[in-house]
Order: C-alpha cells, then sequence, then structure tokens
C-alpha cells in the first residue's frame, strides 16, 4: 500500500490517480479529504501531518511525503518523519532552494531539515527538488477571468518552471520501481519562459490576448504578503528577479527518469485553460 500526503494539491492529486490507475493499493492523506476526492478504491484519510491518526502510514510499503505551511516552517522534521519510516520507503518532495538557496529558512533550510529527518529515518528514501510550478499561475485566474490581464514583476526573466504532473509522475517511478534508492533529482521544465511568456501562453490557450503588467517589486510583494509570510515572499521575489545559474539551467532529471522530456508551459496552459476563461 502506498500512502500519498498533500493529496489533494497540484501534485498529490495526480499522483493518486497515476498509482490508482496502475492498480495499486492507495491511502491519500490530506488535511481536508474526503472520499469524493478520490478515484473509485482509493481510501480517504482527513489527517493533519503533527498529530496523524495511528492507523494512517499502518502497512504501507511507500509514503509520499509532503510538507508545508505552517508544518513546514515550524514542525519537527524528526516527529513528522518517524511514524513513515516503518513503510520501508520514503520520497520527499522538497525544493530547489535546498542547493540554490541554502540560507533561506523557507526555500533552503526548513526542506533541508525534512531532507535530513527522512535521510536519517532508517527507511529507504528518494527527495525531489523541483523549481518553480507551472500552475503558480492559478494566481493569475481572477485578474485573466475579469480583465484578461496578468501582472507580475521581472517579466522578462525566464525560469524552466515544471508542470506539477511531471513532478507526479516521477514520484510514482520513485515510489514503485528499483534503482532510486538514496537518489536526489532536481526537477525542472525543458526550457526558461519569462512571466510576460507565461501570460502569452495563456492567451493563446484561451483564443483571448492577455495583457501582461509590469509589476514593481514592492507591488509584487505587498500582494504576496496576502497570503504568504515575509520571508516566503522575500525569497520568492529574488528567485524571480535575480535567480541564479543553477535555477535558470534544466535539469535532464525528469527526462532521464520517465524516458521522455518533461511538458513544456504551453502544454499546462492548453490543458488548464478553463481555470482561466
Amino acid at each position: 500500500m502506498i500512502v500519498v500526503t498533500g493529496a489533494t494539491g497540484n501534485v498529490g492529486r495526480t499522483l493518486v490517480r497515476i498509482l490508482a490507475e496502475q492498480g495499486r493499493e492507495v491511502t491519500a492523506v490530506s488535511r481536508r479529504m474526503a472520499q469524493a476526492d478520490v478515484p473509485s478504491g482509493v481510501r480517504a484519510v482527513a489527517a493533519d501531518l503533527s498529530q496523524p491518526p495511528a492507523d494512517v502510514f499502518s502497512g504501507a510499503d511507500a509514503v509520499f511525503l509532503l510538507v508545508g505551511g505552517e508544518l513546514m516552517m515550524v514542525g519537527d522534521p524528526v516527529r513528522v518523519v518517524a511514524p513513515l519510516a516503518a513503510a520501508g520507503r520514503i520520497v520527499l518532495l522538497s525544493s530547489q532552494g535546498v542547493a540554490t538557496r541554502p540560507d533561506s529558512l523557507s526555500h533552503g533550510r526548513a526542506f533541508a531539515a525534512y531532507e535530513q529527518a527522512v535521510m536519517d529515518s532508517g527507511a529507504e528514501w528518494a527527495i525531489l527538488r523541483p523549481g518553480g510550478f507551472a500552475s503558480n499561475a492559478y494566481a493569475w485566474a481572477p485578474s485573466i477571468k475579469t480583465s484578461r490581464t496578468a501582472a507580475a514583476p521581472f517579466g522578462e526573466v525566464g525560469l524552466p518552471v515544471i508542470d506539477p504532473d511531471d513532478i507526479a509522475a516521477v514520484a510514482a517511478v520513485t515510489l514503485t520501481r528499483p534503482g532510486h534508492a538514496e537518489a536526489i533529482y532536481e526537477l525542472t521544465g525543458p526550457a526558461p519562459i519569462t512571466a510576460r511568456g507565461r501570460a502569452a501562453a495563456i492567451g493563446d490557450a484561451i483564443g483571448e490576448p492577455v495583457t501582461f503588467v509590469d509589476q514593481t517589486r514592492e507591488e509584487a510583494r505587498a500582494q504576496m504578503l496576502t497570503f504568504m509570510p515575509a520571508p516566503v515572499a522575500d525569497t520568492t521575489l529574488d528567485i524571480l528577479g535575480t535567480p541564479t545559474v543553477r535555477e535558470q539551467t534544466v535539469s535532464p532529471d525528469v527526462e532521464k527518469i520517465l524516458g521522455r522530456a518533461p511538458g513544456t508551459f504551453v502544454d499546462w496552459a492548453r490543458r488548464n485553460a478553463a481555470a482561466f476563461r
């Protein structure tokens, strides 16, 4: 049996579907989880990883671990990981920031602490370090729907954002196949694309032009602070505005694991066009 935490998110939902289609026995876990949220045959469990029910991981052969929000910033990684160790295999969704922003609490140090806890757990492990998600563009959905505009800072800076479905596909492989023990994979899309280019791709996908609106860093920060802590906003803006060479570099790991190139942002926008209409 495979336990997928964060099962209602952009990665977890797809991962549950992939595993279910493979005929795997799956338990889907999220704070707000209902049986209607998962495919037929999948067990749904509403649980907080800081205090999970005793039987959530009982009988698991492998666990996909996603930690975020408050748990990421103030949770005890060793305490969170300990109940998973008996599963034998843990695949952790971490962040590229562990390598590129090691001094950042939100993008580097917090994830690094969970990586270390997983490595020290005694279970077989693999770690996935994605860069920026294509699905971050959902933040534009309200303004694109109402005014066909998308606002962001640093409109000409390109990053190789990754389709969350590709992260899920890589996770499915590392959870179910041999050869990935003690592996750390950096996951990116196939090419850098600018914020302006992402807005244009969404316009093409919905069949109407989307006007890109340049924000200042200060304007973007004020907007981000309405839904994320200041340290997260500041590091995110640093990545968007002054990415490191590594953050702009395409990793070969998705293609190496899946045997195909990662999907483009254009592909993602076409598949998710309904969210912006």
